[in-house]
């Protein structure tokens, strides 16, 4: 009902605007009467037609008056339109200009050219200003559906992301699990064991466009305990998110290729292993989230920019967030590597 009632208000105001300018011209027709008198004159009929044609689109069509459909925005279609505006100007005629005379010009006798002419004008004021508000709604109502048709876009480009990154990290895992098998076959089970829960927790979430940022933390847990198993006390781990930051919402599996790399290209060819810290934090009216190791680092001029993980976070983040989103990449042989992703607020709360 909102919806309803702010764009009526918003209508009415409109066709008072309007009716000012409608005013400029009786009054050039009609000087005697002066200016505010052909106001008062002209705001009787266009708010009576306005009030005709608001309302009555309760009647001929209820639904579109508060939610936009088939591209109508709220404007009943075929010949309940026409018909609509027709009794609109019709009423806006012989009522709203009975209750101008009686309030404005109440001693005033109309000749009969004076009333053929008034017919004329409201006649063609009345189809200026329904075909403007018809036009409005139309072009309204054409925005939206662009704008979900690129939402939906989006949505099903990030779906489709996401299903490119979810085997590959089943892939890693299946691979360090046959690794394992061979020289430790306790571990392998217990990491079997593990991957089966991961697996089942995480075929729910991941097929969402967004989750809690709480989530994509409980994944890395789960993950990172998975790649405990294998590397043992060469691999540690740091998680850290404020507790104010755990309901923003962010794209699944957003940092988990990061998290991947780090290990595979980061920790892993170094005999001690490493740290891996991931971070969250507020950086102004961004929200930063940070994958750092203490890996063997490498020089990013010399990096294989089409990397899969790094590819995929990269057009992840285009998709989601547009020129609004960052990735940045610090890294140095030696000396480990940093990635940090930056990400909109009024983006991540929605």
């Amino acid at each position: 009902m909102n919806i309803f009632w702010r764009d009526a208000l918003r209508h009415m105001l409109q066709v008072l605007a309007f009716c000012c300018v409608v005013a400029v011209l009786t009054t050039a027709i009609w000087p005697r009467d002066g200016y505010l008198v052909q106001l008062g004159q002209s705001a009787a009929i266009g708010l009576t037609t306005w009030a005709v044609i608001e309302f009555g689109r309760l009647l001929v069509h209820p639904k579109h008056c508060y939610t936009s459909h088939d591209g109508d925005h709220g404007w009943p279609r075929g010949w309940r339109g026409v018909a609509l505006a027709g009794v609109g100007i019709a009423c806006g005629f012989f009522i709203g200009d009975a209750i101008g005379n009686r309030l404005f010009t109440p001693d005033t006798v109309r000749s009969d050219q004076d009333n053929y002419l008034g017919l004329i004008i409201t006649i063609v004021a009345g189809a200026v200003a329904t075909f403007y508000f018809y036009t409005r709604g139309k072009a309204a109502a054409l925005e939206a559906g662009k704008a979900a048709a690129e939402r939906d876009a989006s949505e099903a480009r990030l779906m489709l992301l996401q299903s490119q990154l979810e085997p590959h990290m089943l892939f890693n895992t299946l691979a360090n699990l046959r690794a394992l098998i061979g020289v430790d076959p306790a571990a392998a089970q217990r990491m079997l064991d593990r991957l089966n829960g991961y697996l089942r927790s995480t075929l729910e979430a991941s097929r969402s466009t967004q989750h809690p940022l709480a989530a994509e933390f409980a994944r890395l847990a789960d993950y990172l305990e998975l790649m405990a198993i294998r590397m043992g006390p060469r691999l540690q781990v740091a998680l850290e998110l404020p507790p104010e930051l755990a309901d923003l919402p962010v794209p699944p599996l957003i940092l988990q290729p990061l998290v991947e790399n780090a290990i595979q290209h980061g920790l892993e060819p170094q005999v001690a292993g490493g740290r891996i810290t991931v971070s969250a934090a507020r950086q102004g009216d961004a929200l930063q989230l940070t994958v750092a190791d203490t890996g063997a680092g490498f020089d990013p001029a010399q990096a294989r920019p089409n990397r899969f993980g790094m590819a995929q976070v990269t057009e992840r983040m285009r998709s989601a967030y547009g020129d609004r989103g960052g990735v940045d990449v610090q890294s140095a042989p030696g000396q480990g590597t940093a990635v940090r992703l930056t990400l909109p607020l009024e983006e991540s709360a929605t």
